[in-house]
């Protein structure tokens, strides 16, 4: 066989081939182009040419020709049981092998950049693999040492296209091995005095950044060849940030000026202006809730993009109960219809399968947009999970502007991971990080430095005199009411019905859906049917926008309303109250409550009451626990203080993460890897393993850490409901719809899909009110019969009799 007749692919629509040589040549520029972002061009396009080097062995020929029709059962000899071999035949490693055994040669340092690149040759399909397995086995070793019979590695070299061999040893030289180890030195930089561990891990981000750029230059051109069209709809042209400046100051410049809380939001919005012209950086911005964090911080990343050139945005949301009330709030003031392309983009879904099956194929997602609004769950994702899917969009990290809404709301078991990568990214990726919150978290204060926290310059908070700034936004006291023996359920729901009907307006915050429910049931005796309302997460995303569009209309009527809900209302959803109480939790918690409390300032003051329910069944969440009582000790200790003080926050803040410092690093079980460990050690030096490697070689268990850090932070299942139009979409999925019709679909589901724990996910399972949507697919619904309109998905079957909301 002809070099050039050696296949990569094979159109399905036309039977069109895309040759080795072609797919390896394209992969390795785009690869370059990404690969620049962290100053290594030259690697990255080493990377393209071997990532499928090992195409050229016939043993991947012949299975390739089977499995796409080229070789008859009845005909061929050759022919061989192409789905008995899927996944089985190994082209990754012989790459993997090549650079390795170049790169050795020369000395500790070429055999650091041969591992960093060896790795990410053979992971390109499975994600990054362990360099060592917890037990102590070398599996890089071991993979690189695979018999030639396996790899055909010595078949390779015979038989690749003279012009893949001739940039190859151009490419691998020392100079690149030079170029490669001044940057690594940069990231270990012995002026910066850091840990072991800061160093490993650092090493270890730049490898995955290194990985990232493959993966996405590998399937950006797989698709495109097998959907032409894909390529038309990508943006090749540098993003024009003054068009989108041009229509926020626009819509900024119409807002007008009714009291003197929009005289105070308007000038946090003029200080983040014109301190985006600052270097970049990690920046915080500290505002109480209401203040106007949302386009100031827009304001503020747009103008920073256009004075350093970067590529693009990225709001960071917590949940993903508000990311699409703020990416619609954007996208209506910076979207036009002249637009070639749209300028934002949402990813949250929970409905794709983790195997990239053909749903997941369809498009290339790989946030490449001028304005990305994910949650912080995908973020983490991008860093730290296993497989490829979300490790590809680790490279657009670099070149952007990430902006973290409600940072204090960061899981506790990540700080350190995630303190690490933002001094990466913001110190090797031209990336610039702005922290915004009404409670700002000490994450530049930990009280284990070595294990990795932020570097956040003196003067990086954007707006000044943030005490100051509090005290000129106070619209609220908070009222302690906690008891020592606690408030009855009758105590609480007339403490709630009082408040209602004096002040025409109430909101309840709990700490668990039973509580809502309960709470709810004791009200409906004594409140109009129509001014009650119910939220909580066992409702879909449609259901309680539908429900909290109500509630917005009713306030802004003046009608009454009573609305019981758990903490998915606290972060970022715009609503006034005129009371709020609010279980013990947090203080951050009680002052994001105090955020949907008088918030427009329609009242010279209004209060927040904090109560105490005699009991409570919070121990399995832990964050709530140990942050009601670390608010109990602050309660206690300043009795006459402003609860909401700046000052006072960060006394909190300093109780809560002293008492939980033990779980910033992510702690694992022996279950989980082999003895009792941290994500955090598994992802840097891995000092605990029992392996004996060599100077300057990596040591990380990417693998196992990957598996791990999915295992506990993605615990949920996600199910599509039958309300609304969930139901019209749960029939189309069931009717076996084409590919690119099943993903919009799921593109929709998205809104009427609810997110269920594993001990619910069992119940559902054992009383049959989950059932995929084609036999042998990953995708749920749910049995209508489970789904109630006052209180969402039920374990049990919800009876016919029971009351609406509606």
């Amino acid at each position: 066989m002809e070099s050039s007749n050696f296949i990569a692919h094979r159109r399905k629509c036309d039977n069109k081939d895309q040759t080795v040589q072609e797919h390896l040549i394209e992969v390795s520029l785009i690869c370059r182009r990404l690969a620049e972002k962290v100053v290594a061009p030259d690697a990255g396009e080493l990377l393209g040419l071997l990532h499928d080097f090992g195409k050229y062995s016939q043993q991947f020929q012949i299975y390739l020709q089977s499995a796409t029709g080229m070789l008859n059962p009845d005909i061929d000899d050759e022919f061989v049981d192409f789905e008995a071999l899927r996944g089985k035949i190994d082209h990754s490693s012989a790459g993997a092998q090549w650079v390795w055994e170049k790169f050795r040669q020369y000395g500790l340092q070429g055999g650091l950049v041969g591992q960093i690149l060896a790795l990410c040759l053979a992971s390109h399909h499975s994600g990054l693999i362990d360099c060592l397995k917890p037990e102590g086995q070398n599996v890089f070793i071991t993979r690189v040492n695979k018999d030639d019979e396996k790899t055909h590695l010595q078949e390779c070299e015979q038989m690749a296209d003279n012009e893949i061999l001739k940039r190859l040893n151009s490419l691998a030289t020392k100079t690149l091995i030079q170029d490669c180890s001044l940057q690594i030195l940069q990231l270990v930089d012995p002026q910066r005095k850091q840990s072991e561990i800061v160093n490993q891990f650092k090493v270890g981000l730049w490898t995955r950044f290194l990985f990232s750029c493959l993966i996405d230059a590998d399937r950006i051109n797989s698709a495109d060849f097998e959907n032409p069209d894909n390529e038309r709809l990508r943006q090749k042209n540098c993003v024009n940030w003054e068009i989108a400046i041009e229509r926020l100051e626009d819509k900024l410049d119409e807002l007008p000026v009714r009291n003197e809380i929009d005289t105070i939001r308007r000038s946090i919005s003029n200080q983040c202006k014109d301190r985006a012209l600052d270097k970049q950086g990690i920046y915080s911005l500290t505002v109480p809730t209401g203040g106007g964090k949302t386009f100031a911080s827009m304001r503020y990343a747009l103008h920073h993009a256009y004075e350093h050139k970067l590529d693009r945005i990225i709001y960071i949301i917590p949940f993903t109960s508000i990311i699409e009330q703020n990416a619609q709030a954007i996208r209506e003031v910076l979207e036009a219809k002249v637009d070639e392309f749209p300028w934002v983009l949402e990813h949250h879904s929970n409905l794709e399968p983790e195997r990239q099956t053909w749903r997941d194929k369809l498009i290339v997602e790989n946030w490449d947009a001028p304005i990305v609004f994910t949650t912080m769950v995908q973020f983490l994702d991008v860093l730290f999970s296993g497989g490829t899917r979300g490790a590809r969009r680790m490279h657009q990290l670099a070149n952007s502007v990430l902006i973290f809404d409600e940072i204090q709301t960061l899981p506790i078991n990540c700080v350190h991971l995630f303190c690490n990568a933002i001094n990466f990214l913001v110190s090797h990726t031209k990336t610039t990080a702005l922290l915004c919150t009404a409670t700002q978290p000490l994450l530049d204060k930990l009280k284990s430095p070595d294990k990795g926290q932020l570097e956040i310059p003196k003067g990086n908070e954007l707006v000044k005199d943030v005490t100051k700034l509090f005290g000129q936004l106070k619209r609220v006291v908070i009222s302690n009411k906690v008891r020592p023996e606690g408030w009855s359920e009758s105590e609480l729901a007339n403490l709630a019905v009082a408040e209602f009907e004096q002040k025409g307006s109430c909101l309840v915050i709990v700490n668990t859906k039973k509580w809502a429910q309960r709470l709810y049931e004791l009200c409906g005796d004594k409140v109009d049917e129509g001014s009650l309302f119910h939220l909580s997460t066992s409702l879909c995303p449609a259901h309680r926008k539908t429900i909290l569009d109500q509630v917005r209309q009713r306030l802004d009527d003046g009608l009454p309303v009573l609305c019981i809900s758990t903490q998915l209302i606290e972060a970022g959803v715009d609503v006034d109250f005129a009371s709020v109480i609010r279980f013990l939790a947090g203080l951050d918690s009680i002052a994001q409550a105090a955020g949907r409390c008088n918030r427009n300032g329609r009242l010279p003051q209004a209060t927040v009451h904090v109560v105490n329910p005699q009991q409570e069944s919070i121990d399995m969440l832990h964050d709530i626990k140990e942050g009601r009582d670390k608010a109990l000790r602050v309660l206690t200790e300043k009795k006459d203080a402003d609860l909401l003080d700046p000052d006072v926050m960060n006394l909190y803040f300093s109780y809560y993460f002293y008492s939980r410092a033990e779980k910033m690093d992510y702690p694992v079980t022996a279950n989980q890897a082999g003895r009792q460990d941290s994500l955090l050690n598994l992802l840097s030096n891995n000092h605990l393993n029992i392996a004996r490697t060599k100077p300057l070689q990596l040591r990380q268990s990417f693998k196992t850490a990957g598996k791990i850090f999915k295992a506990i932070n993605a615990p949920t299942e996600a199910v599509i409901v039958p309300y609304g139009e969930g139901e019209e979409i749960i029939a189309a999925l069931c009717a076996e719809p084409e590919p690119a019709k099943a993903y919009k679909l799921l593109k929709r589901a998205q809104k009427f899909s609810v997110n269920v724990f594993p001990n619910v996910w069992q119940k559902l399972k054992e009383n049959r009110a989950v059932i995929p949507v084609q036999k042998g697919e990953e995708i749920y619904y749910l049995d209508k019969r489970h789904y109630s309109d006052a209180f969402g998905l039920s374990t049990k079957e919800v009876s016919s009799l029971e009351p609406k909301i509606f």
